[in-house]
């Protein structure tokens, strides 16, 4: 056999795996989201609405939501994402401590008397001229 066949058969082989195996993971992601939609779980839509899932017509392929108290949706049993998992509230930091680490840098600083005398005020001019802008200079 030609070394280029060899080559396209084991190439073939791999990629056919490598789908088998692609399918084989997509599927049991599938199932594993399927067993987690229960009545009274959180989930998403494809749509971003979430709600918590009141029933699902595995004969109708459809799902109710209900998105707030009274209102329900009727959705198609594809359109729900995924189930939204509870996530543990972060500690609120206390505002009036004081973040630890910060100090200013008073080594460096310029002082204001300092500061009076060599810096021009906002929108003061540096130089005393009393050309105007574009003209032709007489030097």
């Amino acid at each position: 056999m030609d070394p280029l066949t060899i080559l396209m058969v084991v190439i073939l082989a791999a990629l056919v795996f490598f789908m088998w195996r692609n399918s084989r993971k997509r599927r049991h992601d599938q199932e594993e989201t399927r067993s987690k939609m229960v009545p009274g779980a959180e989930v998403m839509t494809n749509f971003g609405l979430y709600g918590t899932l009141v029933s699902v017509n595995e004969d109708d392929n459809t799902a109710v939501i209900e998105t707030s108290p009274g209102h329900v949706v009727k959705v198609h049993r594809q359109v729900l994402a995924r189930v939204v998992e509870p996530t543990p509230a972060e500690p609120v930091a206390d505002d009036d401590a004081e973040a630890p680490g910060i100090e200013l840098n008073e080594d460096h600083a310029i002082s204001a008397e300092a500061t009076d005398a060599t810096q021009p005020e906002y929108g003061e001019r540096l130089d005393d001229t009393s050309k105007k802008p574009g003209s032709k200079s007489d030097d």
